[in-house]
């Protein structure tokens, strides 16, 4: 799935965001943003996925040649984008697997028989290193950061999405945790080869085990400077203050 957002200027209680921001992401491709706190990262992938709370000032976002701004989050989500969360929500009153099944259910023709749902469901439970119980217990109730984040990759797996959005995946997990769950998520791409990716990130570690196409700086709302997974390695050692001031600014398109 092809994603393309043309000079996007986005606005919060009157407070620019976003500033003609221009991306494209074309099928079967993993991108990686990185860039201080407060750069609109965060904003981008809500943004994407249709929340209200931002006003959309200018600019167009398509996916697959097709402009997706009139479009509700729910018929994002059918068209195949799936959010992975920074702060998963906990709901109160319906379980894990209520949850994916209903969501399941709502994007094919004929809603998915109650065995094969749990047999994927215990499945990808233990490719995670989950303890089965998750299943029943309440939409992220009482789990910590790293059960949630490891519950977002679950519904990714379940739900077969197109084009993923990783919103700071690696916060909450330990070393090992996010060495299990990276792995699922290349056995999923190995799998679904056309799935394009997006990765939001502070740190190059998560690039270690899932391995960009094209890593992006970003600095006030805007991309700044474009390359290969060697330009997260000179973040690392460096800062972002040298990256911006050695890196010339190149939008990919």
């Amino acid at each position: 799935m092809e994603l393309e957002i043309k000079n996007l200027c986005v606005s919060v209680n009157n407070k620019k965001i976003l500033n003609d921001f221009n991306l494209t992401i074309k099928k079967g491709e993993v991108h990686a943003i990185m860039g201080p706190n407060g750069t609109g990262k965060s904003t981008l992938s809500r943004v994407l996925l249709g929340d209200s709370n931002y006003c959309i000032d200018s600019g167009d976002i398509f996916l697959d040649h097709e402009s997706i701004l009139n479009l509700d989050t729910f018929l994002r989500a059918r068209k195949g984008m799936f959010l992975c969360y920074q702060n998963p929500l906990s709901i109160d009153g319906i379980t894990n697997s209520e949850f994916i099944r209903t969501a399941l259910n709502e994007q094919l023709e004929k809603p998915i028989g109650l065995y094969d749902f749990i047999k994927q469901m215990e499945q990808n439970i233990d490719d995670l290193s989950m303890k089965q119980d998750m299943m029943h217990r309440n939409l992220n109730q009482g789990f910590s950061g790293g059960e949630r984040k490891k519950n977002e990759v679950l519904q990714m797996k379940m739900l077969k999405p197109k084009f993923v959005i990783f919103d700071e995946l690696d916060s909450g997990l330990d070393v090992d945790s996010l060495k299990i769950v990276c792995d699922n998520i290349n056995e999923y791409l190995s799998e679904n080869p056309d799935t394009s990716v997006l990765i939001i990130t502070h740190y190059k570690r998560i690039l270690d085990y899932i391995h960009p196409d094209y890593v992006h700086i970003m600095k006030n709302g805007t991309i700044t400077g474009s390359g290969d997974l060697s330009l997260a390695q000179k973040i690392e050692k460096f800062g972002y203050d040298e990256a911006f001031a050695t890196i010339p600014g190149e939008d990919n398109e």
